[in-house]
């Protein structure tokens, strides 16, 4: 390849360009996910049931927070749970169900407990196929619930 060609300042100029036009290409699809509601990358309401009810038989299959459901209607707990989900994404729904502190009152959790269920939702994602992101932004909606449930004052 001869200097001239090496060296050209017109293919500098398309190379720089071409390069420009991909950096701005990937910048937009990393603004464009971030502006996808987070409801819509957790696969909406079909991957939030599939979602609670995989976390149900994890919860189910757990010895140590199985204990607190004894006395639970499940069926509701789940309606109420995936509403709550979808809410707190930025879904259509509306969680009506009891305030944290309320449904939680009595249960005596402790931290372990609290940490189990949270690994128990994070793997009930997983295994929905839901992208880190997402499950990371779900659960960041959901920390700052962490006081209501464990009733600290």
């Amino acid at each position: 390849m001869s200097y001239q060609r090496k060296h050209n300042p017109m293919r500098r100029c398309l190379i720089a360009v071409i390069f420009t036009t991909v950096a701005f290409s990937l910048a937009g699809c990393a603004h464009q996910s971030t502006n996808t509601p987070l409801y819509q990358r957790l696969g909406g309401e079909a991957t939030i049931d599939a979602v609670v009810e995989n976390l149900l038989y994890r919860i189910a299959d757990d010895p140590e927070v199985v204990v607190f459901f004894a006395n639970t209607n499940i069926d509701l707990f789940a309606e109420s749970l995936a509403s709550q989900l979808c809410d707190v994404s930025d879904g259509p729904c509306r969680y009506e169900g009891p305030p944290m502190d309320r449904a939680h009152q009595h249960m005596g959790l402790t931290d372990g407990h609290f940490n189990r269920l949270v690994e128990h939702l994070d793997a009930a994602m997983q295994e929905e196929g839901i992208a880190l992101g997402a499950r990371n932004e779900l659960l960041g909606r959901l920390a700052p619930m962490y006081a209501d449930i464990m009733r600290l004052q």
